[in-house]
């Protein structure tokens, strides 16, 4: 696997920054920060998702209070102010997640991190815009978010699920040459639609011959596919592209197995990393994908390097992209509160000049660099890798993993996800 190293001028002002953050008094912060963190602790998504997710949160908060994180991230806490962090179960209906949301703003935090679900992202960034709260979306995926409206105090520092499906759909094209017809099953909600359009509309693009012959869309937390497998086998696909997550995914995986599905036809599973981590086994042949260069598709770094370590001695167990993208929301958050720190000549910032500092950053995460790039500043950009499972020993490795640039995979600034995918993936 290749190094990614930011760049001479980003890596040369974070030092600036964390030396001067840690030269004198002056720019010590004494009040601890409290940080809202909402991911799902109960339910289903909880142990592929929550578990990992809070996990890393926790670690992360642990080791920045510390000083422990590699350079850029070497001062304490965010500029030598400690970190209080505050859970939130995310499980429950989107109604109940906005309430949560107020109560947490009423406790007094002074950022908040999270959020899996893309139906609740898409609820909650309207009342944090209207609270004034700075808000980082560590995992939803819909670019629904960036691409529909405009928001001052919604950030979301991981890539949206566009790059996941274009890069899935590039893969297949690639790798299955002779791709003749594909079928997809999604959630109907946007997470689900959103991704059934992307990777349909890119393959049109790539493979304008491919047949789409069928597209299941369950109900969210459905957990019995009998029905969707059997009219998806009598479809016959050459390859069936899914985006399911957490009990879902796993409730797939379970009931298509002994049916063959995943053998009958090539299967992608764009979220699929997640299920390398459970007690669920993955058939040799699947196409998987990880949300971005994350987990086993990680950069090496020092960053990365340190993440794993830190996890697995803490928590007997490797991080999943999950966790991955917990920790990278956090460092983003770091950065800025830093830059702007700086700026602010060592005195607290207000939550308007950490956001001026936000917009348009370039910061490096656990899965290497990442640019604030779309949506005005507020969306990240990063490059995406897929790879095909094969069981080795008892344990799932990774063969003909293929990477892809950013611009490869997302749209240009200004531009919706499904315009540019229409317009023929222009760079």
């Amino acid at each position: 696997m290749s190094t990614i190293l930011a760049p001479r001028t980003l890596v040369s002002a974070a030092c600036s920054v964390a030396f001067a953050l840690s030269a004198g008094s002056a720019m010590a912060q004494t009040k601890p920060l409290k940080i809202g963190i909402v991911t799902f602790m109960s339910g289903a998504a909880a142990g592929p998702f929550g578990v990992p997710a809070k996990n890393a949160a926790e670690l992360t908060a642990e080791q920045l209070n510390a000083g422990k994180v590699p350079a850029p991230y070497a001062t304490k806490g965010f500029g030598g102010a400690q970190l209080e962090l505050v859970y939130i179960d995310e499980a429950g209906a989107t109604s109940k997640q906005v309430s949560e949301y107020r109560n947490l703003i009423n406790q007094g935090v002074d950022f908040v991190v999270g959020y899996t679900s893309s139906g609740n992202c898409l609820a909650i960034a309207p009342v944090a815009e209207q609270l004034g709260k700075l808000t980082a979306f560590f995992d939803c995926g819909t670019p629904r978010v960036f691409e529909d409206a405009s928001y001052k105090y919604v950030f979301r520092p991981v890539p949206h699920a566009t790059m996941d499906n274009v890069g899935a759909a590039r893969y297949v094209a690639e790798f299955k040459k002779d791709l003749k017809t594909y079928a997809g099953i999604n959630q109907n909600y946007a997470w689900g639609q959103d991704a059934w359009a992307d990777f349909e509309g890119t393959l049109k693009v790539l493979k304008p011959t491919a047949e789409a012959k069928a597209s299941q869309m369950p109900k969210l937390g459905a957990g019995q596919y009998n029905a969707e497998i059997s009219s998806l086998l009598a479809a016959k696909p050459d390859v069936l592209h899914s985006s399911f997550w957490g009990g879902d995914l796993e409730g797939l995986v379970v009931q298509a197995g002994p049916r063959n599905l995943f053998k009958r036809s090539v299967t992608v599973l764009t979220a699929g990393e997640t299920a390398t981590h459970g007690k669920v086994r993955l058939p040799d042949g699947v196409i998987l994908g990880a949300r971005g260069p994350y987990g086993v598709f990680a950069p090496q770094s020092a960053i990365n390097t340190w993440l794993r370590a830190s996890y697995q001695a803490k928590f007997s167990a490797d991080p999943s992209y999950p966790s991955y993208k917990m920790t990278q929301a956090l460092l983003g958050l770091k950065s800025a509160y830093e830059k702007a720190l700086q700026a602010n000549g060592g005195k607290a910032p207000s939550t308007d000049q950490v956001v001026a500092a936000f917009e348009g950053l370039t910061f490096t995460g656990p899965g290497g660099e990442v640019k604030m790039a779309l949506g005005k500043g507020h969306q990240a950009v990063q490059g995406t890798a897929f790879g095909v499972v094969k069981n080795v020993g008892g344990k799932i490795t990774m063969t003909n993993v293929k990477r892809y640039a950013p611009e490869d995979v997302n749209p240009p600034e200004g531009v919706k996800s499904i315009d540019w995918i229409k317009g023929g993936l222009k760079k």
